[in-house]
């Protein structure tokens, strides 16, 4: 039983690595393409700069959301794995 809580709780450490990762990685791909987008939009008509800086940050809300719900989901296996309960960890 020892054992297997101890593959449990190995295994999540890796998942939430893995989760922090990708979240990291996502929201820093998406920023990038976000950002070059709006420069483009900008630079070809300077006159829906305001327009077009409300829907990116409008975006960028949304996007930071998604990692913060992978962030928020690591937590929780981190703090209140369902899957040692499971086992009567």
């Amino acid at each position: 039983m020892e054992a297997l809580i101890a593959d449990i709780q190995s295994s999540t450490a890796i998942a939430v690595g893995l989760i922090f990762a990708f979240a990291a990685l996502g929201t820093g791909i998406g920023f990038g393409l976000l950002g070059g987008k709006f420069l483009e939009g900008a630079a070809r008509q300077p006159e829906m700069a305001a327009m077009l800086q409300t829907r990116m940050f409008i975006v960028a809300g949304l996007l930071d959301a998604l990692a913060i719900i992978g962030v928020a989901f690591a937590a929780l296996l981190m703090f209140a794995n369902p899957l040692l309960s499971a086992v009567g960890g």
